[in-house]
């Protein structure tokens, strides 16, 4: 898709070993690029990394580069493999300290007494960094330069992502349509699309197979920031699925 110039562009990267090795399902990256989508911002990559400092802090700085934003979710807890906010500290060059926004907030809900070594880490902020409020539990995100660090359980990112939202830049909404090509194999329609695709440049155009009992059922999706475009590649795609569903397309 042309008019990049329009594109506020974003990176979201997965921090955690429980998510590598299968035993927790990642929820984040979904909502993240689905709520980005809604407010005109393009999610471009999403990366997985282990609970490795040196592997955090290159993936930071390689995204970071490339991208308007970055979305990081999961290792800002109290415990020892929560390492985020010490590689992110570590990818910008600065020091991190024990906040005391960060304290003000955690005893809103905690208990001076209770505040203990373990639950005063979640206060451990990069030096620069501004804070995230986290309607939840209090402990919050923060976000420094273009990244925005969140926590990984996915009630508490949602209202992090909540907080962060109104600081971003955006860019024009994508508008999107889905046009159903069930009767047509997508080997029988997959060179007409293609030319479609050529002749309307400012349109993203894919075709989605999805499989279940009941047989196949193809999609193709067209996305745009144009709605006139749009318009115009979803109709020609339109009479190019008549044309074919009329002259009897079965394999």
């Amino acid at each position: 898709m042309t008019g990049e110039a329009e594109a506020v562009t974003a990176a979201v990267l997965v921090i955690g070993d429980e998510i590598l090795s299968g035993r927790t399902q990642d929820q984040n990256s979904h909502y993240i690029a689905r709520y980005l989508a809604d407010i005109g911002v393009d999610t471009r990559e999403i990366r997985v990394v282990p609970d490795v400092e040196a592997e955090i802090v290159a993936a930071v700085n390689a995204l970071r580069a490339r991208y308007a934003y970055v979305f990081t979710t999961g290792g800002i807890g109290p415990t020892h493999d929560d390492i985020t906010a010490d590689a992110i500290a570590r990818a910008f060059g600065v020091g991190i300290e024990e906040d005391p926004r960060a304290i003000k907030m955690l005893l809103e809900v905690i208990p001076a007494d209770r505040l203990n070594e373990a639950r005063r880490r979640m206060a451990r902020i990069p030096l620069g960094a501004e804070l995230i409020e986290n309607s939840m539990s209090k402990a919050p995100g923060f976000m420094i330069g273009n990244v925005i660090v969140m926590a990984g359980v996915p009630i508490i990112m949602h209202a992090m992502l909540d907080a962060a939202a109104p600081r971003l830049r955006t860019g024009a909404r994508v508008l999107v349509e889905t046009i159903e090509a069930d009767a047509i194999p997508e080997g029988r329609y997959a060179k007409d699309l293609a030319a479609l695709a050529a002749r309307f440049e400012d349109v993203s155009i894919g075709s989605y197979p999805h499989f279940s009992s009941a047989g196949v059922r193809n999609q193709i999706v067209l996305r745009a920031r144009d709605a006139s475009k749009l318009g115009a590649a979803a109709a020609a795609t339109r009479e190019m699925i008549s044309r074919l569903t009329n002259n009897g397309a079965k394999v």
